[in-house]
This record gives C-alpha cells, sequence and structure tokens, in this order.
C-alpha cells in the first residue's frame, strides 16, 4: 500500500510539502481527533498544508476573486438591461458575491456578509427588510442542532456513535460500505425529519467514523510525513453522502423539507389536485432510489477511498468501545437532550401519517413544534441537567457552546437573506418570464425541462426553500399561458429545488458539511456539478411515468 499525502495522492509522486503551521512532520504523532473533531471549519492559507503547486494554485485562484468580483458586478450594472434598477443592481451584487464563494477570495460566510451590506448601501432595500429574513426558525434550527452536536463531541457520545456504527456485521468491512450504510440511514431518517437537523445531528457521527478510519491509516504507517486527516477522500465520500444523503431522502415525503409543502400547497391551490401523502411517496420513491444508487456509485468513484478493505477494524472497534466504558452522565444527559429533540422533530411526521397534513391536529402539532422551536429547546435542556448537582455542574457550559460554527450560521443566514429578495425585487420573475419568452416554450417537456433548470439553478445560488418558493409560481402562469397543464412543471421544479449540490449556501445540509472543515468547496462544486446533471435527467424522464402509473395529478 503506497503512503498517503494530504489530499489522498500517492506519496510516490507527491511534490514533498512543507508544513506551515509548525507541527511536527512524524504522521504518528498527527493528533487525529483535534483535526477532525476540534470543530474547525474555513481554514485560510496559512492553516493549511500545501504543495508548492497547490500553494501557487490557491493563491491565483483566491486573488482573482478579488478582481473579478468587483469586476463583474460593475460590468453587469452598467450593461443596458431593460429591467426596473433595484432588480439590476441586486443581481449585479448576486453575480460578485457568487465569484467571491467560488473563489474564496475571503472567508465564504464574509462573502455573503459583504454582498447584504453592499445591498443596502445601493439602496436596494432598507435594512430592516433585508435583514429580517435572518431570523428565519431554520437559523434557529442550526443553532440549536449546532450546540447538541457541540455537546455530542465534548462527553465523546459522537465517537460512541461512531464505534457503534461500525460495529454492525459486515458494515465494518469496507470503507464503501461504510459510506453506503451511512448514505441509507441519512435518507431515511431525512424523509422524516428535517434536512438540516438530520445532518446536523449525524455530523458528529461521521466525523467520528472518519476519525477512526484516519487512526487505521496512521496505526498502519500508511500516512506520510505532514498527512492532513480533514483532506482524505474516503473523508470527501462520506461527508458528502451526508449532505447529498439527506436532499435526496428529503424528496421521499412530502414532510421531508420545505420545499415539498411550498410546492405542493402552490400546486394544489393552481390547479385543484390534492396529492396524498401516500401518492406522494409512491412517486417521489423511484427517483430517490436511481439518485441515492447514482450517489453512492459516483461518490466512491470520484472520491476512491485510500483504502477499499479495512481488515482488523472489527478488533479494533470491540477494543476502543471497551475502552469507553459506560456512559457516563455527562453523555446519559446528552443522549436525553437528544432524544428529546428528535423526538419532536419526528412526531409532527408522525401526525401528518396519522391524520394526515389537511388535519387541524398537523396544523397545530407541527405549527407549535417548530423545527427551530424545538431545536434551541432541545439544546436548552444541556444547560439544565446537572452532571455534579452539588457543585451546579450541568452538561455544557456557554463557553462551550460559544464555539459553535457560527459561519455556516452567518453563510446560511445571508443565503436566506438574498432568496427572499429575489421574490421581492421581482428579479426571480423577469428572470423567468425574460427566459419563457427567449426560449419560447410551449410543450409540457420544454416547460418542465425549464422548471427544472431554473430551480436548479436559483437552489444553487440561494436556499432550497427560496428556490421552491420563487420557481414554482413563475412556471404555474407560464404553463397556463402556453396552454399546458402546469402539475407536472411545478411538481418537477418542486422536487429540482431539492438539487443544489454545489455550493454550500445552496441547501443547509450542503453549508453544515462544508462547516466541519473536511470538504473543500472545489471538491463540493466537481461533485456537485454531477449530481445537479443527473438530478435533472432523473426528474425529466422518471416524474411523468410516475405520475402516469401512481394516477397523481388526474
Amino acid at each position: 500500500m503506497a503512503d498517503i499525502d494530504a489530499d489522498g495522492r500517492d506519496s510516490r509522486t507527491a511534490v514533498p510539502e512543507q508544513r506551515r503551521d509548525g507541527q511536527p512532520d512524524d504522521p504518528a504523532q498527527v493528533d487525529v481527533d483535534q483535526a477532525l473533531l476540534g470543530g474547525a471549519t474555513y481554514r485560510g492559507l496559512a492553516e493549511q498544508r500545501l504543495s508548492p503547486a497547490e500553494e501557487r494554485f490557491e493563491k491565483r485562484r483566491r486573488t482573482s476573486g478579488l478582481i473579478l468580483a468587483p469586476a463583474l458586478a460593475l460590468i453587469f450594472l452598467a450593461l443596458p438591461l431593460d429591467i426596473p434598477p433595484s432588480q439590476q443592481t441586486l443581481a449585479g451584487i448576486l453575480i460578485g458575491v457568487i465569484a467571491l464563494w467560488i473563489t474564496e477570495a475571503v472567508p465564504i460566510p464574509v462573502g455573503g456578509l459583504i454582498g447584504v451590506g453592499v445591498i443596502v448601501l445601493m439602496g436596494v432595500a432598507p435594512a430592516g427588510d433585508v435583514l429580517a429574513p435572518f431570523g428565519s426558525s431554520t437559523v434557529f434550527t442550526f443553532i440549536g442542532a449546532f450546540i447538541l452536536a457541540q455537546a455530542m463531541l465534548k462527553h465523546g457520545l459522537a465517537q460512541r456513535f461512531a464505534f457503534r456504527v461500525l460495529s454492525l456485521p459486515g458494515v465494518g468491512k469496507t470503507t464503501g460500505r461504510v459510506v453506503v450504510a451511512f448514505g441509507v440511514i441519512t435518507c431515511l431518517l431525512s424523509a422524516f425529519v428535517s434536512n438540516t437537523a438530520t445532518v446536523a445531528m449525524l455530523l458528529p457521527t461521521a466525523l467520528g467514523i472518519l476519525a477512526v478510519i484516519a487512526k487505521l491509516l496512521q496505526s498502519r504507517g500508511l500516512a506520510k510525513p505532514g498527512w492532513d486527516p480533514t483532506r482524505l477522500r474516503i473523508g470527501f465520500a462520506l461527508m458528502l453522502m451526508l449532505a447529498y444523503g439527506a436532499s435526496v431522502g428529503g424528496l421521499l415525503t412530502p414532510v421531508g423539507t420545505p420545499p415539498n409543502l411550498i410546492g405542493r400547497a402552490l400546486i394544489e391551490e393552481a390547479t385543484g389536485e390534492r396529492i396524498s401523502f401516500a401518492g406522494w411517496m409512491a412517486t417521489a420513491f423511484p427517483i430517490c432510489l436511481v439518485m441515492f444508487v447514482a450517489l453512492a456509485t459516483i461518490l466512491l468513484l470520484l472520491n476512491k477511498p485510500e483504502i477499499r478493505r479495512i481488515e482488523g477494524v472489527e478488533e479494533y472497534v470491540a477494543a476502543e468501545r471497551a475502552r469507553l466504558g459506560k456512559l457516563s452522565r455527562a453523555e446519559k444527559n446528552t443522549l436525553i437532550a437528544f432524544t428529546v429533540t428528535v423526538t419532536l422533530w419526528i412526531f409532527p411526521g408522525v401526525v401528518a401519517l396519522i391524520a394526515g397534513t389537511d388535519s387541524s391536529v398537523y396544523e397545530t402539532v407541527s405549527g407549535r413544534l417548530n423545527e427551530g422551536v424545538v431545536a434551541v429547546l432541545g439544546a436548552s435542556l444541556l444547560f439544565l441537567l446537572p452532571t455534579g448537582w452539588r457543585n451546579r455542574e450541568y452538561t455544557l457550559n456557554w463557553s462551550d457552546a460559544a464555539r459553535i460554527d457560527w459561519g455556516t450560521i452567518l453563510l446560511f443566514g445571508t443565503g436566506i437573506i438574498f432568496g427572499a429578495l429575489l421574490d421581492d425585487t421581482g428579479l426571480a420573475a423577469t428572470i423567468g418570464n425574460a427566459s419563457s419568452d427567449w426560449l419560447g416554450l410551449t410543450s409540457v417537456f420544454a416547460i418542465t425541462a425549464f422548471a427544472v433548470l431554473l430551480a436548479i439553478v436559483i437552489s444553487e445560488t440561494t436556499s432550497n426553500t427560496a428556490s421552491a418558493a420563487v420557481v414554482v409560481p413563475i412556471i404555474i402562469p407560464v404553463a397556463v399561458a402556453a396552454g399546458v397543464d402546469p402539475f407536472v412543471p411545478a411538481l418537477a421544479a418542486t422536487f429540482a429545488a431539492s438539487f443544489g449540490f454545489m455550493l454550500p449556501v445552496s441547501t443547509p445540509q450542503n453549508a453544515v458539511v462544508y462547516g466541519s472543515g473536511t470538504v473543500p468547496i472545489t471538491r463540493m462544486i466537481r461533485s456537485g456539478a454531477s449530481f445537479d446533471v443527473i438530478g435533472a435527467i432523473v426528474i425529466l424522464l422518471l416524474l411523468p411515468v410516475m405520475l402516469s402509473l401512481t394516477g397523481v395529478g388526474r
């Protein structure tokens, strides 16, 4: 077996690297737990270990962003477009922000904040209106879920879960099985639990599994001097499966993700056709299955694990589980808070299965058990459940909570702001109508293809929720004007809104995984672009077939 370097290359051909952080070169001395479980998020050039060639490329890429971002924005603003000034200004700023995100000229969360500040300075909208969406429930879901994850990491519960998953019969035999098994769990959970919540609560376990594999590589002498545990190909595959698996699994039920509920309500209001819970699942299941197979296959091909078989992992895991011993009081408290939170997240979905999503019971339960409120209440339990009552010691201190990934929270908050502004300024409608007129859409297939493409493009630059809220209202009148039944195009747009895979801001789950510090944005773009294309093709080909077989929409 060849040695493995920081980006998973064969060390026999890799350029020798120089350490930039003063840490020891001996691979046996690299602290895997600190690298993977230490809460790292965005890392600047001075914090990375790069080869000379990589360093030159990174410097050029990031420097180019400082020039491209303002240049592209100014060029677009100077174009003689026949659209309202506020729309043109917003579009120009968004182009500049996207350039900053792709090139990482500044930390990605900062790029979003720059865009928000410039939007207010340029008079697109008042500051109060621009910043209001930052109070979204999803932001509080992030905060609560991240605090829960911090407790799991601090007290070792994440590592315990990781060893439990690896100890399942057959799972720990190969790295490919680990990735697939984790993807199945993610998909099934995200069908009933918020995608964001699913990824946030499974992330510590995924990091724990990655730490186990990294330690195995380290113990076998397969890591070269200066290796970086956060840049293993198996880590890329595992983390991207976590993010993308949640997006795919969220399609399975109407309550799996907000875009489903938004699109379903808009379609029913416009067409009068009700989509039952069972009908939705029957239609979505084949699409989810095909996408999952594609995810597992392509992720493992694009990010070929450093080792395939992990012989001896069962003995290693058994020894580590024995070393951990019984659950500590802090672990039990964390597990209680985690269980209460997940139960309350799942409960509205159970009510929907029993009483239906149109029932008053479901409306009351889902309204009061808002996922953001549940997340912060569950996290609050960590500050109420004692580990030492005599000294008034609790499961978490505020200093622990303060170490959560605020950068990811800021990143997605700015994404929500951009999505709201696209709708409020009418820019989304302008883009949709202009594209429709220019392309001359008249058939069901053409309008559906346009709906899917537009939903994916908008989802890449804003949240998937914003994409559904913006695109479905555009597609319905376009279809009606062309004399086409809007049901298929609108439902296709709803599905496609969840298929923004390329950027951290595209979906909350992408942002959470990016925030772990284990997936470079270039790797996410490379993998996500393939799944954008595959997802669009799968929806276009399978959705009409499934609707005809299930009778949904007739």
